[in-house]
């Protein structure tokens, strides 16, 4: 169990000797501490193992993230799992704007709030907020899953393809080609899988939440749509 003190080292250590990690390695959990908001903690890592971040990350924290388990035991900065492949990510406190930002899979959980374009661009990612949302979350989201048990500011996925937006709260605007769409059998089925991964399975009724998806209106420019673009 490798622990890593970002004040007696330097962050370019710790992250050179995760990349550096054999596929049959025992190293298998890792504990950072006194990250005291670095940016760039835990990026680009390749390999089945957890890390634990003791303390507040700053920008881009578990970007790239491909098969590990990482969480940060505090807030985190712009950007945590950026572009992330597979695995999970969670953060305890606060994450800042574009959280999952163009993420392709995995899971990000974020226990507190999430600031501005949470989700922008994902595709493919499940990402779960149990506090709110900031303005244009989910902005050209293509695909995967955002569930917010609190609120949504202005815009909620605005110019929206096919990823699928689950709000508990209130939403306070949606943005351009999103609208409010049934919620059926499947999506709840779909919604309490989200919940289970984040351990709130029975803790939180599906039936609480709506769903916004795209209309899909924009797919194709159209001369009559030129004032949405």
């Amino acid at each position: 169990m490798p622990t890593f003190d970002l004040r007696l080292a330097p962050l370019r250590a710790l992250n050179g000797a995760l990349h550096a990690l054999a596929p049959e390695t025992d190293q298998t959990h890792w504990t950072v501490l006194n990250p005291d908001g670095r940016h760039a903690i835990a990026c680009g890592l390749d390999a089945p193992v957890s890390v634990e971040i003791e303390g507040n990350a700053g920008y881009y924290c578990a970007g790239m993230n491909k098969r590990a388990s990482i969480l940060v035991a505090g807030n985190a900065g712009v950007g945590v799992a950026e572009n992330m492949m597979s695995g999970f990510v969670r953060v305890r406190g606060d994450a800042s704007q574009s959280a999952g930002a163009t993420a392709h899979g995995g899971t990000l959980v974020i226990d507190g709030n999430a600031g501005a374009r949470c989700g922008i661009s994902m595709k493919g990612v499940d990402i779960l907020v149990k506090g709110s949302v900031g303005h244009m979350s989910a902005f050209m989201a293509q695909a995967g899953t955002l569930t917010v048990l609190g609120d949504a500011g202005e815009a909620l996925g605005d110019s929206l393809y096919e990823a699928r937006l689950y709000v508990r709260g209130r939403v306070t605007s949606l943005g351009a080609d999103c609208v409010e769409k049934e919620m059926r059998d499947v999506h709840r089925a779909e919604l309490h899988a989200r919940l289970q991964a984040a351990g709130l399975a029975g803790e939180v009724d599906p039936g609480e939440f709506r769903r916004f998806g795209s209309a899909r209106t924009l797919y194709h420019f159209h001369v009559d749509n030129a004032g949405a673009y």
